[in-house]
């Protein structure tokens, strides 16, 4: 719908419209691949203009930026200079600090299988990009309350056909679930977002295939 904002409508709309931006790899990110897994895999249809589909879009336009966009002066889905984000409560960061560390890196920090301390940005990508060759998807499942503090359930899903650092692949569906809300001004763009899953069950079963090198 084009008398919506930009950010709101569909990714691909909103990549098209990228003059100027400083793009991480130096080009605007291709998803033709994995937008191919994304339509046939998806479980949810939201009607075109339905808060469920602005709020996915908008969802899925920050993913795109926080990964690609070096400039959150750029970023069109964010408030930029006020942008906070959390996960399960933990420490609030700057879309500057989204850009240097990556939101791996922020999302599941210290744990027994996964260390940020010890991963880039750049690195962590990698780590999940060959864990996941087909992309790991993300989707709306259902919007609990509107705006200005839009608070939805979400899914994100991968088939597991790549290695984990050393872990062999089960070739699985691992799918990791969660609720988020995001603060928005009137006009639609991101002020705040908290994320609230439980990353420990998503990396046990990223290592539950065994490693190969001491099998």
């Amino acid at each position: 719908m084009t008398e919506l904002p930009l950010w709101v409508q569909d990714r691909e709309t909103v990549l098209a419209h990228d003059q100027g931006v400083e793009w991480r790899e130096g080009q605007r990110p291709d998803y033709s691949y994995t937008n191919e897994f994304l339509h046939k895999e998806s479980k949810f249809n939201h009607p075109e203009g339905s808060l469920e589909a602005i709020a996915q879009n908008l969802v899925r336009t920050f993913e795109m930026e926080a990964s690609h966009k070096i400039n959150p002066q750029q970023w069109l889905s964010i408030v930029a200079d006020q942008f906070r984000m959390s996960s399960n409560g933990g420490e609030q960061y700057t879309a500057e600090e989204v850009v240097k560390e990556g939101t791996y890196n922020l999302f599941i920090s210290e744990t027994e299988h996964y260390s940020s301390k010890n991963e880039t940005f750049e690195s962590s990508f990698e780590l999940f990009h060959n864990a996941f060759p087909n992309g790991f998807l993300w989707e709306l499942t259902e919007v609990l309350a509107g705006p200005p503090n839009v608070t939805f359930k979400w899914r994100h899903w991968g088939s597991f056909t790549g290695s984990y650092k050393d872990y062999k692949p089960t070739g699985e569906t691992i799918e990791i679930t969660g609720i988020s809300i995001a603060r928005v001004t009137e006009d639609l763009k991101i002020e705040s977002l908290e994320h609230y899953f439980d990353n420990n069950a998503f990396l046990e079963k990223l290592t539950a295939g065994g490693c190969p090198f001491h099998s």
